[in-house]
């Protein structure tokens, strides 16, 4: 027995020697403890981040699947201020996924706290590994809950909690129910049929909110363009109800002619019927004219030169014979008394055509007549 107590203090004194020439010693915590995890010679350091560390120390154990695979390094204040970091030295030969997770658990109901590293649950297994210096973020850690939280609620529940309140909420289940049994049954019957209808309706539902999400998705593409409308909108609306009153106002005088135009139309109502009926015969001679009017209305701006006569025009001129006759008060002279024809030059008894001289028609004054040309 006193063999190996010289023994371990000889053990401890070379400890602490070799400690103290290093320059390295922080006290009780660089002792590691009796039992504990090896991290091999080629360990990797992973940082975990916590909301609530509890009262984890130094040296607590790191295992994974309840085996021992490391130990608590430091712990340390997040740089946020509101986070707790423990640094953790892992054996190199575990691999872990790059998505792993820290819980913080207790090995029994009053045992120590260590740090539990897991794969993510319901994920399939990553190729990419725990790299050394990894973060292990505040999302992806969690711990159980402490005893003194157990007995906490426990007590609250026993001290005047939810427990004396049952009596109170039973009592009142029952008098509400008592007498509205039929009610509360077809309400239940509703339910169960508004489940129902909406389990049998379930892709259309689906297909629904997918249209809602493409829709989102186009707004969401196109919100310059509804911005834009949208304060382009905004002068007419403000025109708008700078003009309200006049509106309103345009509106009730619109519902006075409409009330004033009704009576009209009621008091004149037998003179408009015998006025239409009276129309009747000239719209029925003007449907059975047919396509005779429109053809007539074709003459009627080049009347007398009608389309068919223009064919039967060569050139650029149209001989007219027309028929004068002269008015009442009008003498005209007698042609061809006293008056001797004129011939040609040079023309010999009657060979040549010789043309009695006519003197002008008296025509009847009609203003000074121009020409084209302004002559």
């Amino acid at each position: 027995m006193r063999r190996a107590r010289r023994v371990t203090a000889l053990a401890a004194g070379c400890c602490l020697l070799l400690t103290a020439c290093s320059g390295e010693f922080k006290g009780v915590y660089d002792f590691p403890l009796p039992g504990g995890a090896d991290v091999g010679d080629h360990p990797y350091h992973v940082t975990v981040q916590f909301a609530d560390v509890l009262d984890l120390v130094p040296q607590a154990a790191v295992k994974v699947g309840d085996v021992p695979v490391g130990r608590v390094q430091t712990i340390r204040l997040g740089a946020d201020g509101w986070t707790a970091e423990a640094v953790v030295e892992v054996n190199g030969a575990v691999v872990l996924p790059a998505d792993a997770v820290a819980r913080l658990r207790q090995s029994s109901l009053l045992g120590e706290k260590f740090v539990e590293l897991a794969a993510p649950e319901g994920q399939a297994r990553q190729t990419a590994r725990l790299a050394d210096n990894a973060v292990i973020p505040v999302s992806r850690t969690n711990r159980n809950p402490e005893v003194e939280e157990v007995f906490g609620a426990l007590s609250l529940l026993l001290n005047g909690g939810g427990i004396g309140q049952l009596q109170t909420i039973n009592r009142e289940l029952g008098k509400v129910m008592t007498g509205n049994e039929t009610q509360i049954r077809s309400f239940l019957s509703g339910v169960r049929t508004l489940a129902t209808d909406l389990d049998t309706h379930r892709q259309d539902i689906v297909t629904a909110l997918d249209g809602v999400n493409r829709l989102a998705t186009t707004l969401a593409d196109r919100d310059k363009q509804v911005s834009g409308a949208l304060t382009d909108l905004t002068p007419g609306l403000r025109t708008l109800t700078d003009q309200r009153t006049q509106l309103v106002t345009m509106l009730q005088s619109l519902d006075d002619l409409s009330g004033v135009a009704t009576d009209v139309i009621r008091k004149s109502k037998d003179d408009l019927v015998a006025d239409l009926r009276a129309l009747a015969p000239i719209l029925q001679r003007l449907a059975d004219a047919g396509a005779s009017l429109p053809k007539a209305l074709e003459i009627l701006p080049s009347f007398p030169y009608t389309d068919a006569v223009l064919p039967a025009i060569k050139g650029d001129y149209l001989n007219v014979y027309l028929s004068v006759i002269p008015a009442p008060d009008v003498q005209l002279p007698n042609y061809g008394e006293g008056i001797p024809p004129v011939c040609e030059p040079g023309a010999k008894g009657n060979n040549p055509p010789c043309l009695p001289t006519l003197p002008p028609l008296p025509l009847p004054a009609a203003g000074q007549v121009t020409t084209p040309g302004g002559r």
